[in-house]
């Protein structure tokens, strides 16, 4: 059979697995919460994960896709829910409404672009607009590389958001092929490929520095 004979059971796996994703960050939460403080754990990506839903439910409407809708939409509703609680426990307060400033008049701009662009140009340009801004959030974790070497731990890093990542994006990847998208195949093969890099980290170094562990023992 056609690999796009089975374009609705990938589109729906990648869909639930893109929404495990998102669920991942309840861990993360769960651990901001115990600490009782927000350190170790950067509001880029909780930010970044609500702007990208946002401009991927705008990608999906452009390219005329339902299916991408309701895991977009669920991805903006959990974004806000983490972003909510890590705002909770932050002491620098000052800086997430900064940031959040920030992501708004740059995420508005690109949806005001979108909307004024010229609709035979839109896809592709969009299309790369939307690729090196996943990339960029995929690449994030990748700032706490020199902490990761600095304490031979990997504790700094959301375990659970990345190994989800690495899943989703091979499902993504795998839709893109059935659906001949370049755009979707390119966003999530690199995601892919940056997810599995620093999924390869927690292989290398412990989840808690060594100095801890013999504190511990």
């Amino acid at each position: 059979m056609p690999l796009e004979d089975y374009k609705g059971i990938v589109g729906a796996v990648a869909s639930v697995v893109t929404i495990a994703q998102f669920f991942s960050g309840v861990f993360v939460c769960k651990d901001i919460v115990r600490k009782g403080n927000t350190r170790n754990v950067q509001v880029a990506p909780f930010v970044g994960g609500i702007g990208l839903s946002v401009l991927f439910f705008k990608y999906a409407e452009i390219i005329n896709d339902p299916g991408m809708y309701p895991v977009n939409l669920m991805g903006s509703v959990l974004n806000v829910g983490y972003l909510m609680c890590y705002y909770a426990y932050t002491e620098n307060k000052m800086h997430v409404i900064k940031t959040i400033g920030q992501a708004i008049l740059f995420f508005g701009s690109i949806l005001l672009y979108v909307n004024w662009e010229d609709s035979d140009k839109v896809l592709f340009r969009f299309g790369i607009i939307t690729t090196a801004l996943m990339i960029l959030l995929i690449a994030s974790p990748m700032a706490q590389l020199g902490e990761v070497i600095r304490t031979k731990s990997t504790e700094c890093l959301p375990f659970p958001m990345i190994l989800m990542g690495t899943i989703s994006a091979f499902m993504w990847l795998l839709y893109g092929i059935i659906l001949s998208d370049a755009f979707i195949q390119i966003q999530n093969l690199i995601g892919f490929l940056l997810s599995a890099a620093q999924l390869s980290l927690f292989a290398i170094y412990p989840s808690r520095p060594v100095s801890e562990k013999k504190k511990s023992n």
